[in-house]
């Protein structure tokens, strides 16, 4: 894969999204150049400078096509999603926006729900996935779902159930999964418990508390290891035996990626602490 140019600006990154923007600069989703140009601003922000990301792997996403990004949840807000959509508009040539399923509830804070959809980030519906992998966008899928960031900080590199929609939305869509492992986002929040009547109370699945009660992420190196394309055969209509069969070979797939990058991890770590 080409190097991407160190040259070119945030701006020209988003302008070089081959997405189709009409004159105001808006898609037929609703996504808005201007305010992914903010965004990609702040995020860009945290990917080098905050949490110094290291990201592998990116020459086997797909530069153009259809193509879902399925990897684990690791922390407890939506900081690996956020670092996850910044690296496909930072590491690829050309950029490409992963466009990832919201939960619910973020529908309930006006201002989180505008910056959501303009940023390409839609309510995980079924129909909203399909439209978007049959106009050749780049999904970004937890299936570990809200349970995956409610891991405690003991847990962080363990994997919960993985539902199994995905996988049938990949058979239905002829779309090949990429599979990553996100690392780092369960010492960025350290959740030692989860409050879900607070959560309830605010709307929301729970409230991750840390050592230092406020789930304010701390500056730790994160990292994306993303592996080679998975492709199965189906149509999507096949028994829960068999979709369950394809659905723990990513979830081992991924488990690999964070295991084999975790000693890595370590032994660099390893290395930085010897005389």
């Amino acid at each position: 894969m080409r190097p991407v140019p160190q040259s070119e600006s945030l701006s020209e990154r988003v302008e070089r999204l081959e997405l189709p923007f009409n004159e105001y600069g808006v898609d037929p989703y609703g996504i808005s150049k201007k305010h992914l140009k903010l965004a990609l601003e702040f995020f860009a922000f945290l990917y080098r400078n905050y949490f110094r990301v290291r990201c592998t792997g990116v020459q086997h996403i797909p530069k153009k096509g259809r193509g879902m990004l399925v990897g684990n949840h690791s922390g407890g807000v939506a900081v690996d999603g956020m670092m996850v959509l910044t690296s496909t508009m930072l590491e690829m040539d050309p950029p490409r926006l992963a466009q990832g399923m919201v939960e619910r509830f973020i529908h309930k804070f006006p201002v989180a729900s505008l910056w959501a959809s303009r940023t390409g980030q839609f309510t995980g519906l079924p129909e909203h996935a399909v439209r978007l992998l049959e106009d050749d966008r780049l999904l970004m899928i937890f299936p570990e779902g809200a349970r995956g960031t409610a891991k405690l900080y003991p847990d962080r590199y363990s994997l919960v159930d993985f539902g199994t929609g995905f996988i049938r939305l990949a058979l239905q869509t002829r779309s090949p999964i990429i599979p990553f492992a996100f690392l780092g986002g369960g010492a960025a929040i350290p959740t030692i418990t989860n409050a879900y009547a607070l959560g309830k109370l605010l709307g929301m699945p729970y409230i991750p508390l840390t050592p230092y009660l406020l789930p304010l992420p701390l500056p730790v190196g994160l990292e994306i290891h993303y592996g080679e394309p998975l492709v199965f055969e189906g149509t999507g209509d096949e028994e829960d035996h068999v979709i369950q069969g394809y659905v723990d070979q990513v979830k081992a797939r991924i488990q690999r990626l964070i295991e084999d990058n975790r000693a890595e991890r370590n032994l660099r770590r390893t290395r930085r602490l010897l005389p």
